[in-house]
């Protein structure tokens, strides 16, 4: 494919080369320039949680990124990336987190997408998609979820059959992130009749705008709507969508999985500890650092964190030689558990007051900072709520543990029907 010449887009590829800190200072000094004015305030908005925040803004914060060439950055220069190191690229999360940035619209897209495309997509995929991906263009779900399959991906039933150069697709999808904002999806169907379990899977690119598929939110503890169950009745893709061979749909999408759990976990702990950081100010602040219960949770906080940004170090020092196969189950067993508690320590920081939502006539209403319509949290509540699901989205801690025992320990599988 044609390459995206960065310098036209007014990249300077010059800064790449210094050392670590330069090229942090580089980010960093790009992030205080242009988080301000128009953008700055957006900081610290579009978590978890809170994705439906300022969403038209942050789009354009995403694409100022691209036109800056900081989008796609481990991607290779040919297909539109900056051939960034994996020190490069935890650099950037990490001051791209320091700096309060706002939550990225385009992950999906970027984080998981382009690269299994990179990896297992034909010359013609790459070439339509990658290029609308890097400039944010267009944006993506993922299809893999269903109602019937619980955290089980080889129990789908979704089906995909090809009928005059079109593959038909009928079932449910759920749990389905921001594809109510998303233009494409990949869905992982099941396209032999007959199949079981792993076999008989295909990995689809398929367009939402269309009259076969039905978006319905879904609203959850919070109040809002980040994620949705999907329907397909009859819906359409061209034949050539399919990413791999018909039927290795599970082999591509255990690769994208892999990169789901790459480098910006990195930058997710430098958000974790900025979070820590002012609920440890809160405590100071309303005295509740004075009970020494609280002191010794935001200790075992600050360990338990620590110990997640070492164990994430350690996996990517392995990425070449493959290591164990368990290294990204335990880091999801880590960090959903943690955030989850860090929850709960900050209702338990903030005390009464966490049990009653701000007044609708707040500030923080009256600047837009919740969706209008919908019940009222401060973040702290929000936090405490959304965290509830973090040990069951991305593969629930159950399958987690299952996954390490099986394949890592060699214990019995566990019995199922």
């Amino acid at each position: 494919m044609t390459a995206i010449n960065l310098a036209d887009r007014g990249v300077d590829l010059g800064r790449w080369d210094g050392t670590a800190t330069e090229f942090s200072a580089a980010v960093r000094a790009w992030l205080d320039e242009h988080l301000a004015g128009e953008f700055e305030h957006l900081k610290s908005r579009g978590g978890p949680g809170s994705e439906h925040e300022f969403f038209g803004p942050r789009l354009a914060w995403d694409r100022l990124l691209a036109k800056a060439g900081w989008t796609c950055l481990g991607w290779p220069a040919e297909f539109g990336g900056r051939g960034a190191t994996i020190e490069q690229r935890i650099l950037f999360h990490q001051e791209y987190a320091r700096s309060g940035a706002p939550a990225r619209v385009s992950h999906v897209g970027e984080e998981l997408l382009g690269p299994t495309l990179i990896e297992f997509g034909t010359q013609e995929q790459k070439e339509r998609f990658l290029p609308p991906i890097t400039t944010v263009d267009e944006l993506w779900a993922q299809g893999y979820s269903e109602p019937g399959a619980g955290s089980d991906l080889a129990n789908i039933s979704t089906t995909a059959r090809l009928e005059d150069g079109k593959w038909v697709i009928n079932g449910q999808k759920i749990w389905t992130s921001l594809a109510h904002v998303a233009q494409w999806a990949f869905v992982l169907c099941r396209s032999e009749p007959g199949s079981i379990r792993h076999s008989g899977l295909s990995f689809l690119l398929v367009p939402l705008d269309q009259p076969g598929v039905t978006v319905r939110p879904i609203q959850q503890l919070t109040g809002t709507s980040e994620f949705n169950e999907v329907f397909f009745d009859n819906a359409t893709t061209d034949a050539g969508l399919v990413v791999g061979q018909p039927g290795d749909g599970w082999k591509v999408a255990m690769g994208l999985l892999q990169f789901e759990r790459g480098v910006s976990t990195l930058g997710q702990q430098v958000g974790f500890s900025r979070e820590l950081g002012e609920i440890v100010e809160m405590a100071k602040e309303n005295g509740a650092a004075e009970d020494p219960v609280i002191r010794e949770r935001i200790a075992r906080a600050w360990l338990e964190l620590r110990v997640m940004r070492a164990h994430v170090q350690r996996t990517l020092a392995t990425v070449d030689t493959g290591g164990s196969g368990g290294e990204a189950s335990v880091a999801k067993l880590l960090w959903a558990n943690w955030h989850r508690g860090l929850g709960e320590l900050a209702v338990a920081v903030q005390g009464a007051p966490s049990l009653i939502a701000p007044d609708a006539t707040s500030e923080g209403a009256a600047n837009n900072i919740f969706d209008p319509g919908n019940v009222e949290l401060d973040r702290w509540q929000r936090l405490y709520l959304f965290t509830r699901a973090d040990t069951i989205y991305g593969g629930s801690n159950e399958v987690q543990r299952n996954i390490i025992a099986e394949r890592v320990l060699g214990l019995p599988r566990e019995a199922r029907s």
